[in-house]
């Protein structure tokens, strides 16, 4: 749980209240893929359906995605439901990482520098992610890259081209969350926004890999997921 103080006003003292952790169930079906070329090699080897979400009630929605580190957010936590069912997974305990949800020293969470393993090992033992994992996000940035990684888990592939690797789970993720958008409390401008700075990040993904981008971002991420797949001609 989180302690929330609220300033004195004219009418009374500080007011601290308590925050209890909130569990949602959102929607995260299977799509098809639109990276083609090799990028996955086993697209949706498991249906993706649902991903139980612990967060804290309604997300700042103008908290900003971090365009210039690429890396997860410290609040992103896989919590793991069954240890022994994900024994193969690294691990460190929940409570080192997930603040305010009142883990103890039994529960476990998939270590954070594991996300590319945790990708490869789930396919590898082909155990369905929700049944061994839990998101942790109590922040948008933490949601959105949550739902990533999510979509990493679900669609394999060598990462051999890390650019459209990426640009295939960005998109896939920004399909969930404007799926989700009236549970998780986000409206048009805060889904454009963030739109927006996935664009961002896919230029600048492809500019260090040192090639062209071979779509518009702005456009794809701004539109609807992909209905077919997309013409990359270019990306090499």
């Amino acid at each position: 749980m989180f302690l929330c103080q609220c300033p004195q006003t004219p009418s009374g003292p500080q007011v601290t209240s308590i925050v209890l952790p909130l569990t949602t169930l959102l929607r995260v079906p299977a799509m098809p893929c639109v990276v083609s070329g090799g990028v996955f090699d086993a697209w949706s080897w498991c249906a993706s359906d649902v991903l139980e979400w612990k967060h804290f009630g309604r997300l700042d929605s103008e908290r900003a995605l971090d365009t210039t580190t690429l890396s997860n957010p410290a609040d992103l936590v896989f919590v793991m439901k069954d240890a022994e069912s994900a024994s193969f997974l690294p691990r460190e305990l929940a409570c080192l990482h997930a603040n305010g949800f009142g883990f103890d020293e039994r529960t476990w969470a998939l270590a954070p520098y594991a996300i590319d393993d945790a990708t490869d090992l789930l396919y590898e033992h082909r155990v369905r992610p929700r049944d061994v994992l839990a998101l942790a996000a109590p922040s948008l940035p933490a949601l959105v890259w949550g739902l990533h990684d999510w979509a990493h888990f679900h669609n394999h592939g060598p990462f051999e081209d890390p650019p459209l690797t990426e640009l295939g789970c960005d998109l896939l993720a920004l399909a969930w969350l404007r799926l989700n958008h009236e549970v998780v409390g986000l409206g048009a401008d805060a889904l454009a926004k963030i739109a927006h700075e996935l664009a961002v990040i896919t230029r600048r993904r492809f500019a260090e890999a040192g090639r062209m981008v071979p779509c518009d971002p702005e456009a794809l991420f701004a539109g609807p997921y992909p209905a077919e797949p997309l013409d990359l001609t270019s990306a090499a």
